[in-house]
C-alpha cells in the first residue's frame, strides 16, 4: 500500500453469484473514473478489489451443510449446495485476478480454510485478507503468515485479546499487516459502529497501517472513518444492488461506488497542513468582503480624522481597525464623501 491517500478495496465477495462474468462487470465498476463536475478534480478510482474463497470441506458441520436452504437468496435446496454454487475454483479466481491485474487494480483474497492454499500455487494476491470469523482460527493464520504476503486483518468478532492473539501468531512470520476495524453486522445499525475504535487502535498498534471494513448502509461512516485516520477502507460493492443475493442490498451500486470513492478522494486533498494561514486562493474574497476604515460622513480636506468619524466598510483593501492608529489624529489632504474608505494617500504622512 503506499502512503499517498487512502487504499479503498471494492469486496466484491460472493456478489459475482458464481459468475466470473459478473466478476469481471464488478471490476469494470471498481475502475470507472471518478466524476468531479466542479472543480475537474483528477481523482483516483478505487484501489483494489476483493474475492472471497471457501474450502467447503473445511466450512461447516454436515448438519449445516444439509440443512434446507430455501430462501429468496438461495441458490441451492440446502445450505451446502447453496454455499457450492456461489464458490469459483481456483482457476477462475485466477481469471479473475490477471483480468483485475490487467486494469491496473489490485488483487485481494479471502482464504477461510488452509485448503484454500492450493490457489497459490497458480498466483499471489497483492494481499491476503482473514475474515472476522477466523481471527481466532490461529492455524489459517499461521498457514497465510507463512507465504509471507502481506495480510489485512478484520476485528469484527474480536476484542483486544483476540487481536493480539492473531499479531502475535502472523508477526512468527512477517508484519506486514493492516488491521482493519470492523462491525460483524450485517447491516451494521449506527450506534453500533464506534468509530473511535480506529483512534484507539492508532494509538495501541501504530506500527500497522489502520482501516475500517464498512457494513453500514451509505457512505458516509467510511467517510467518517477517513477523517478520523482511516489509511485503508473496504467496502461491499455490486453492479446491481437488486440482484439476488444476501450482500447486494447492503453493497454500492455504480451511483454509490462513485459517489464514495470521489468524497474520499476530495476529503484527501481537503487534511492540509497541521497550520493556520490565510490561503492564497482567498485572496480575492478577502479583498471584496473584508471590512476597512472609512468616513462616517462627508470630510474635508484638512480636516483632522477623530475615532468618532470612522467606522468600517467593505472592500478589505484599505486600513484595519487594529490599524486605526496609522488614521485618527491625520489631517486630510484630500476631499472624501461619506461611506468611503479612506487610504494611504488621502491623509498626511
Amino acid at each position: 500500500m503506499s502512503d499517498k491517500g487512502t487504499y479503498i478495496i471494492g469486496e466484491i465477495g460472493q456478489n459475482h453469484n458464481g459468475s466470473v462474468d459478473i466478476a469481471k462487470l464488478i471490476i469494470d465498476l471498481a475502475c470507472r473514473p471518478i466524476e468531479e463536475d466542479l472543480f475537474n478534480l483528477d481523482l483516483k478510482p478505487m484501489n483494489a478489489v476483493k474475492l472471497t474463497k471457501r474450502d467447503l470441506n473445511q466450512e461447516l458441520s454436515q448438519s449445516q451443510m444439509d440443512a434446507p436452504y430455501t430462501g429468496v437468496n438461495s441458490f441451492g435446496p440446502t445450505y451446502g449446495e447453496h454455499r457450492e454454487a456461489l464458490e469459483l475454483n481456483d482457476e477462475e479466481h485466477f481469471e479473475v485476478y490477471k483480468y483485475a491485474k490487467d486494469k491496473g487494480i489490485d488483487f485481494v483474497e479471502t482464504l477461510c480454510a488452509i485448503g484454500c492454499l492450493s490457489m497459490l500455487k497458480l498466483f499471489s494476491p497483492d494481499y491476503l485478507k482473514v475474515a472476522s470469523r477466523d481471527l481466532t482460527n490461529l492455524p489459517l493464520l499461521a498457514a497465510l503468515a507463512e507465504t509471507k504476503i502481506p495480510m489485512i486483518i478484520s476485528t469484527g468478532m474480536a476484542g483486544k485479546e483476540q487481536l493480539d492473539e492473531a499479531i502475535d501468531t502472523i508477526s512468527a512470520y512477517h508484519s506486514n499487516i493492516s488491521i482493519l476495524h470492523c462491525v460483524s453486522q450485517y447491516p451494521t445499525e449506527p450506534q453500533n459502529v464506534n468509530l473511535s475504535t480506529i483512534t484507539y487502535l492508532k494509538k495501541n498498534y501504530s506500527r500497522f497501517k489502520i482501516g475500517y471494513s464498512d457494513h453500514t448502509i451509505g457512505i458516509s461512516t467510511p467517510l467518517a472513518a477517513v477523517a478520523m485516520g482511516a489509511e485503508v477502507i473496504e467496502k461491499h460493492i455490486t453492479i446491481d444492488r437488486r440482484m439476488k443475493g444476501t450482500d447486494q442490498i447492503g453493497s454500492l451500486g455504480p451511483d454509490g461506488v462513485n459517489r464514495m470513492v470521489r468524497d474520499i478522494r476530495i476529503l484527501e486533498k481537503s487534511f492540509g497542513v497541521e497550520d493556520i494561514f490565510i490561503e492564497e486562493k482567498v485572496a480575492s474574497a478577502r479583498n471584496k468582503l473584508e471590512r476597512s476604515i472609512a468616513t462616517k460622513r462627508k470630510m474635508n480636506k484638512g480636516e483632522i480624522i477623530t475615532e468618532g468619524d470612522i467606522h468600517l466598510l467593505s472592500p478589505g483593501d484599505g486600513y484595519k481597525w487594529s490599524k486605526r492608529n496609522l488614521v485618527i489624529g491625520k489631517r486630510l489632504i484630500n476631499d472624501i464623501d461619506a461611506n468611503e474608505l479612506i487610504y494611504n494617500n488621502d491623509i498626511e504622512q
